[in-house]
């Protein structure tokens, strides 16, 4: 998705977007249709159902708009926005996180419970079975200490199994960690590790969510949101895995979003090694020690920790701080033409804010 000219939203806009984004078979790719045909939510709230249609909008989307449930969640959710760490994310405000916006079916807005700064960091996902062994236990939280203590924040699904492992271990050292729902924030699942998400809040770390806040779990949702998890993050480490985990969903998504994928081999008398053994097959990077991922993620350590202010809010800036990127790369992300962004680029080398290294421009 495309980096906007961003602009402040009003309440009511809030509001409206917030209907939509309530509305029964309205996706991603849907809302987005709605924000560039009418350019605002308010607008496409107001619009007769018959432009819908033109659209190719379902008569639901059209029928629900003033459903009392749709308008008394957006006002709940207006309400939950003014406590204390709840935070809602829109694609074309500058707290959107960079790296997220890059993918083609970047979530138009999501909801954040903790630590909303955090969502900018370098990430690495892991995600597992949830039915880990022992072992794959203790191998992921040996690596999630480690990568927390090089600087990652670690980004999975709060699932029961890897998942959970991952979050405990880095918060265990100190570091934070990110929680991606398949569900409403208010609707958390699974329960038994409620505790856990409680404590990454406190703690400096944040769950989110880009489904409405009242959500409750649904089979399909969880595959969609693992879009968001290798969205966010510089690449996915597969623990264990069987050949049907949707952690291999996640590992397409990432591939696919050109991000990095790392998988952790394993006894071949082990059906949780198989679907780390296909992944390694199909091109994943065999990883055995955390150094494996540090080299080829070295560019990382270029990137600005939370307390470092960052230069200005240049769009290009703004994707560098997430990732080292070619310029063809930043003119994709960024929606400007390859010629404006490479004059943009000299403009930032010169002035000593981006450097250009084996034809990727890092942010300085």
């Amino acid at each position: 998705m495309p980096l906007p000219e961003s602009a402040s939203v009003s309440p009511a806009e809030l509001e409206a977007r917030l209907r939509l984004h309530r509305l029964p078979e309205l996706g991603p790719k849907r809302f987005m249709t709605l924000m560039s045909a009418f350019g605002s939510a308010s607008k496409a709230i107001s619009a007769p159902a018959s432009a819908w249609r033109a659209l190719g909008l379902p008569a639901t989307c059209a029928e629900a708009r003033r459903n009392p449930d749709v308008r008394d969640g957006a006002v709940h959710a207006m309400a939950w926005l003014k406590a204390p760490a709840q935070h809602l994310l829109m694609w074309d405000q500058p707290d959107y996180p960079a790296l997220l916006a890059q993918i083609s079916d970047a979530p138009p807005l999501l909801f954040v419970a903790g630590d909303a700064g955090i969502l900018e960091k370098p990430q690495l996902a892991m995600v597992g079975s949830r039915r880990a062994s022992r072992p794959g236990m203790d191998t992921a939280a040996a690596f999630s200490r480690s990568l927390a203590g090089a600087g990652f924040v670690i980004t999975s699904g709060l699932a029961l199994g890897i998942d959970a492992a991952a979050h405990q271990a880095a918060l265990d050292v100190g570091g934070q960690t990110i929680g991606v729902l398949g569900t409403g924030l208010e609707k958390f699942y699974p329960q038994r590790n409620r505790r856990l998400a409680d404590a990454m809040i406190a703690q400096g770390s944040a769950v989110v969510s880009e489904f409405p806040l009242d959500t409750p779990p649904h089979a399909s949702n969880f595959p969609r949101r693992n879009r968001i998890i290798s969205g966010l993050s510089l690449g996915v480490l597969v623990v264990e895995a069987s050949v049907a985990s949707g952690s291999l969903i996640t590992a397409r998504l990432a591939a696919e979003q050109g991000r990095e994928v790392y998988a952790i081999p394993g006894s071949i008398h082990h059906p949780g090694a198989r679907g780390c053994h296909q992944l390694i097959r199909d091109g994943a990077a065999l990883v055995e020690t955390v150094e494996h991922i540090l080299e080829a993620l070295r560019g990382w350590q270029r990137l600005p920790l939370a307390s470092e202010p960052v230069p200005a809010t240049h769009p290009l800036l703004r994707l560098l701080h997430a990732a080292p990127l070619s310029s063809e790369a930043l003119a994709e992300a960024s929606g400007w033409g390859l010629s404006k962004v490479l004059a943009a680029l000299t403009e930032l080398e010169m002035e000593g804010r981006a450097t250009c290294d084996n034809g990727r421009w890092f942010a300085r």
